[in-house]
């Protein structure tokens, strides 16, 4: 039985005072695409299940729906997440269960918490309600307090083999084995991403054009052009993702406050609908930020494939539809160059991270990959 199967078997029955038993706070690590959240609130329907067969299907439609009644889920779509939010889960764990034997709390995303912030979830961690449950998903225990990572049961997933994920993707979408393999091969096994580029013609596009830029740098100028270029190709997947779905929630919320399609809303609402789009806007924010990672996720692994080219191990290569240009660019230099500049695609993540303004992070990048 896998690591995580045996957790969620610990949480449907009681076991003994040990090492194994079950405890009141989880945390699931994995790098993106190992499927944390998945395995939360997995593990989140186990625990407030009855544990019958009809139980698991009813308990998983509602935690699926995130309606649960004994179920809080913290999470954010801006950049971190506030401390408001992180106050009131924090009250709401102090419930009792209202049907089932838990009340869980699932915080998504847990490092993106400042230290004040995760400050406020320990003190809960610290004294916790007998039957709340927190089940914390992050990249990795460093990403978090030393203070919250000794409260905590650690879950540690990997990433799953491209072969897996390709079948998933044949499986989830019937897609053709090769784009399937090409899409689990390109998101380096991040399912999330996969199921985009099996699916999405304009996202495989975006992405290939991102690689093709940075290979075509020739000069300043054309480097300076580049960032605006990814930036705008970064813009444009992150539109990709939200404008269906802002448009979704916009029709919803107006449908239940009784605003008909092409009604003006009344000046009594437009309060509810101006918090909508200041959510929007920090999701916007959130999905622009992640294309733009997603960008340098890429990028990492095209100078990867030129570092493998430049090794002799053309085999192992991520970005095989590339190989005559990854070979003229591993022609092009030495591998200690080739190294600095996977150094300096991580700099750019850094300075990023800490809000340095992105086209200038990626001038600064691009700039450094021009080959003399």
């Amino acid at each position: 039985m896998s690591p995580a199967a045996t957790n969620l078997a610990a949480a449907k029955a009681p076991a003994p005072s040990t090492s194994a038993s079950m405890t009141h706070a989880w945390l699931i690590t994995g790098p993106p695409g190992s499927g944390r959240s998945n395995l939360a609130f997995a593990f989140a329907t186990a625990l407030l299940s009855d544990g019958t067969p009809q139980g698991d299907t009813s308990t998983g439609r509602l935690v699926d729906a995130r309606t649960h009644p004994d179920l809080t889920v913290l999470t954010t779509e801006g950049v971190i997440i506030k401390m408001d939010s992180v106050k009131e889960a924090v009250a709401r764990s102090q419930y009792s269960p209202s049907v089932g034997r838990y009340r869980v709390v699932v915080v998504e995303d847990a490092d993106r918490m400042v230290e004040r912030t995760s400050n406020v979830l320990l003190k809960a961690l610290e004294e916790p309600p007998e039957r709340t449950v927190w089940i914390l998903c992050a990249p990795s225990e460093a990403d978090l307090l030393p203070t919250i990572r000794s409260r905590v049961r650690t879950v540690r997933l990997r990433v799953p083999s491209i072969d897996a994920v390709a079948e998933l993707l044949i499986r989830r979408t019937g897609v053709d084995p090769a784009v399937a393999e090409r899409a689990a091969r390109e998101s380096q096994s991040h399912i999330g991403m996969a199921l985009r580029l099996a699916t999405n013609a304009e996202a495989r596009a975006r992405r290939e054009e991102t690689l093709r830029t940075a290979l075509g740098l020739t000069g300043i100028s054309s480097a300076v052009n580049a960032a605006a270029r990814l930036l705008a190709i970064a813009g444009d997947d992150a539109k990709a993702i939200t404008i269906e779905r802002d448009a979704a929630e916009r029709e919803g919320v107006l449908r239940s406050l009784g605003v008909e399609p092409g009604q003006s809303v009344p000046p009594a609402l437009r309060g509810q609908i101006k918090n909508l789009e200041d959510d929007q806007k920090r999701r916007a924010t959130r999905s622009l930020r992640d294309g733009i990672d997603r960008i340098l996720v890429d990028l990492t692994s095209l100078y990867r494939d030129v570092m493998m080219v430049q090794l002799g191990r053309d085999s192992t290569i991520i970005n095989v539809e590339l190989l005559p240009e990854l070979r003229r660019a591993a022609g092009a230099c030495p591998p200690a160059t080739t190294v600095a500049t996977m150094d300096a695609i991580a700099l750019a993540r850094q300075r990023i991270e800490a809000n340095v303004a992105p086209a200038l992070a990626l001038e600064a990048m691009l700039v450094s990959m021009i080959r003399r």
